[in-house]
């Protein structure tokens, strides 16, 4: 067709969808440069196919903006477009990063360059495009991104580093500073699902990029970028300017690690788990060189982008359920503590045997564990001052700063969600020459980080501390679980928990933004039986104005405080929409007062059963405001599905009951694959608990 014929049909197809006309604006304008201009020719037949299929929301939710700079970067779904991760928007990227580096540094970045490294992603997703056509995103790799990338910064002769092979994240930010370059590329998606993959960008000190240099650095991809310069691969090595490093660098990274060690112990019995991830580069190795006892799981250590054996092929050690398939191994063996990281290694994931079962620790509680434990070792070795510092970030636990201040150190503890902001402390003690009094940082995703060889979090790193003290606990016929009890019993039991309301497309952002919006314009008294006695909105904190648009974005977090209870010392409620996907996410937190072991496990049900009355009543006040009324079973319902998806359960829930009464088992097990397709992989795990809510059994069990 005609490209004026084929934005006719666009036009039309949008006024169906009710979303702000400067979107759909935004999205012809985009579509008609992807149909008519030179660069785009192999993404067109896709694009026309989109069009002919009428597939109105998804066209524009792929061209109404350019993939926005989040707290981690940009990442998001593999597609067509400038609102989807694939070669013209990763050299694009890299084009404008080029022209940043270019005028912040001059020279310097053309000698000292930039180091890219890559995991093990791989697009395989169909049904979405005509998958009998050619289109340029199918097998997309992480290493595909990498070298297109590695060719723009190249013509803008610009030297680059480009790792043989997979390398983690940390060792991404380790290789920046080793080699002195100015800036890194980590081509990855992190713990996000297959179908998703993007690139963290790095400065200097091989910690991501914090306002306002980020927002100078999304101007010039957004707005400056006239022509992608793109030099051949093969000639750019041939001259010099892409030069292909690995194992020396991986042997001085693991020494750093192994130097983290704070005890000889290495009694524990360890079984990692990489997610089929890079963490066979960077965690394996690392606890090996330390003389561990380390098993590697043999259902995840192969290196694949389609995270196969993991549940919901979602690859995050902040669902427990990315250790399902570990776990049996874990048993067999009779090891102590079950490990695991994402994809890209940053992040850690933690079970502990206690009593012959197995207990899931999140990412707060291996803060509380590493922070008590990173002390303890500080004064044992007679390094812990007045200058001793800890550091989180305000959606994280708040015992930690009781801990810090319990032992007189310095806690840091205001700072906005994202690693970075973690990264650029640590730098403002190095250049204080402090670092010697730097104990641990850490995040409740998982992140935590020591020493002062980089400035990303490190899942080997927090092994290494977690791996020795387990073993120490060990001897003494202890666990980390008790462990983190007896801390609970010194300061309270500190329940925290996370959950997220996903709105997917166009339609859910504006659906995010007005729930974010009136939380910060209404004055709310109670949530449900909750009475708010404060409200933070970090808008308003200094500094104003803020340094750049992504400084505000970056503090789009509202703090709710409630009226404590009896048995309470402190109600917390943090809001904040993601920087990288299309959810609003919420943060819970309940602080019990101190109280005898023996207590403890009542105590801990009576807190998170207050958490669970909290939950409920917030989200379903953010629901109403969305105009949706939320079922109580709704909460049963796997916490990360789209909203969409958890209403359309409950659509269609009664016609999986209904499949009982057909005769034929086989064709009722076919039928009920079909109705669940929708929920992706795994479908019945995502909403098993809210069926036997009301039908008494699982649905296997329920339709036999």
């Amino acid at each position: 067709m005609k490209t004026g014929i084929l934005l006719n049909l666009v036009k039309k197809g949008f006024q169906t969808i009710d979303v702000p006309l400067s979107y759909k604006k935004a999205a012809l304008r985009f579509i008609e440069k992807w149909l008519t201009e030179e660069e785009f020719r192999p993404y067109i037949l896709q694009v026309e196919y989109l069009i002919k299929q009428k597939k109105w929301n998804l066209l524009l939710d792929e061209f109404y903006q350019i993939i926005p700079f989040g707290t981690g970067g940009r990442r998001g779904l593999v597609g067509v477009g400038p609102n989807r991760i694939n070669t013209w928007t990763v050299q694009s990227s890299a084009q404008g990063h080029s022209q940043y580096l270019l005028k912040q540094y001059g020279q310097k970045a053309k000698k000292r360059g930039v180091v890219l490294t890559f995991d093990v992603r791989k697009f395989t997703q169909k049904g979405i495009y005509n998958d009998k056509i050619p289109n340029p995103v199918m097998n997309l790799t992480c290493k595909d991104l990498a070298v297109s990338a590695a060719q723009v910064y190249a013509a803008n002769d610009i030297q680059v580093y480009l790792f043989d092979d997979i390398r983690s994240t940390p060792q991404l930010s380790f290789s920046i500073r080793h080699l002195k370059a100015v800036a890194g590329d980590m081509f990855s998606a992190s713990h996000n699902p297959p179908t998703d993959n993007g690139k963290k960008v790095y400065d200097p000190s091989g910690g991501q990029i914090i306002p306002p240099l980020d927002q100078i650095l999304v101007d010039e991809v957004t707005k400056n970028v006239k022509e992608i310069k793109k030099m051949n691969f093969e000639q750019a090595k041939a001259n010099g300017l892409i030069k292909i490093v690995g194992k020396e660098i991986d042997k001085l990274y693991i020494n750093e690690v192994v130097s983290l060690s704070l005890s000889k112990n290495r009694m524990a019995k360890i079984v990692y788990s990489p997610l089929h991830g890079t963490g066979l580069t960077s965690f394996y190795p690392s606890l090996k060189q330390a003389g561990f006892n380390v098993l590697l799981d043999p259902k995840t250590k192969n290196l694949s982008g389609a995270f196969e054996n993991v549940t919901f092929n979602i690859p995050n050690p902040e669902v427990e359920q990315s250790f399902d398939n570990s776990l049996p191994f874990a048993k067999k063996v009779k090891a102590d503590l079950l490990i695991n990281s994402d994809p890209d290694a940053d992040r850690i994931g933690l079970m502990v045997r206690h009593h012959n079962k197995w207990h899931y620790l999140n990412g707060n509680e291996i803060a509380i564990i590493l922070t008590e434990y990173g002390i303890t070792k500080f004064r044992e070795k007679k390094k812990l001052n007045k200058n001793c510092v800890v550091i989180r970030t305000e959606v994280t636990n708040s015992l930690i700063s009781k801990i810090a201040k319990a032992n007189k150190v310095h806690c840091i503890d205001n700072l906005l969600v994202g690693f970075k902001y973690i990264g650029d402390e640590m730098n403002k003690l190095e250049k204080q020459g402090k670092m010697d009094d730097f104990i641990i940082g850490v995040e409740e995703s998982h992140g935590v980080i020591m020493g002062n060889y980089l400035r990303d979090k490190d899942a080997a790193g927090g092994a290494i501390w977690l791996s020795e003290l387990a073993g120490e606990l060990k001897v003494k016929n202890k666990t980390l679980l008790e462990y983190l009890n007896e801390i609970y019993s010194k300061y309270g039991y500190c329940h925290d928990y996370l959950t997220e309301i996903r709105m997917l497309g166009a339609v859910g952002r504006e659906k995010i933004l007005k729930i974010q919006g009136y939380l910060r314009k209404n004055k709310i008294s109670k949530f449900g039986d909750f009475d708010v006695v404060k409200k933070i909105d970090r808008w308003q904190g200094p500094p104003q104005p803020h340094l750049s648009e992504t400084d505000t974005a970056s503090r789009d977090v509202l703090i709710f405080k409630f009226k404590d209870l009896n048995n309470t010392q402190g109600l917390r409620v943090t809001v904040r929409p993601s920087g990288t996907e299309p959810k609003i996410k919420v943060y819970f937190e309940v602080v019990g007062k101190p109280v005898n072991l023996e207590q403890l496990d009542d105590n801990k049900k009576m807190i998170t059963k207050i958490r669970l009355d909290l939950e409920k009543a917030f989200m379903k006040y953010c629901y109403k405001i969305v105009d949706v009324d939320f079922p109580n079973r709704g909460f049963l319902l796997f916490w990360q599905l789209p909203l969409d998806d958890k209403l359309n359960y409950f659509k269609i829930e009664s016609e999986i009951a209904d499949l009982k009464n057909m005769s034929n088992k086989k064709e009722r097990g076919k039928r009920l694959k079909s109705i669940i397709s929708f929920l992706g992989s795994n479908p019945l795990q995502k909403v098993d608990k809210a069926f036997k809510e009301k039908y008494g059994q699982p649905i296997k069990k329920y339709l036999e």
